[in-house]
């Protein structure tokens, strides 16, 4: 493992203040570690009011840009694994090209997707 991305279930887990959630995300910031946050699972969690855990949260987080190449990538994760969750796969495809853990409360779907491209998903579940 080469570092961390987070899923919108580990976003909404920090707005609920999940302690577990936010042991990890202060032992991560205390070893120089900045989590990997897609600008799309931001977009998906984000619901537009103060929310200021999860702002709290994406301060300490690398924010990553949707590409058009990771567009692609994921459309074609999803074509493979008949899926219907574009974060899902766009989650899927970034964190295996940096080799991350994802953090997420949903690991059955990002590790079919996964399957679905012949790879294996590390995954930590919150």
């Amino acid at each position: 493992m080469s570092g961390v991305t987070y899923d919108a279930g580990a976003l909404i887990a920090a707005e609920r203040d999940s302690k577990s959630v936010w042991r990890l995300h202060r032992r991560l910031l205390e070893r120089g570690m900045y989590p990997t946050l897609p600008t799309v699972v931001l977009g998906q969690a984000w619901r537009g009011g103060p929310q200021a855990r999860l702002s709290r949260l994406v301060r300490g987080c690398r924010i990553e840009p949707f590409t058009e190449q990771q567009a692609r990538s994921a459309g074609a994760a999803l074509a493979a694994s008949d899926g219907r969750d574009l974060v899902d796969a766009a989650v899927v495809v970034t964190a295996l090209d940096r080799g991350d853990l994802v953090v997420t409360s949903d690991p059955d779907d990002l590790r079919r997707i996964a399957a679905a491209i012949g790879r294996d998903l590390a995954v930590h579940v919150v």
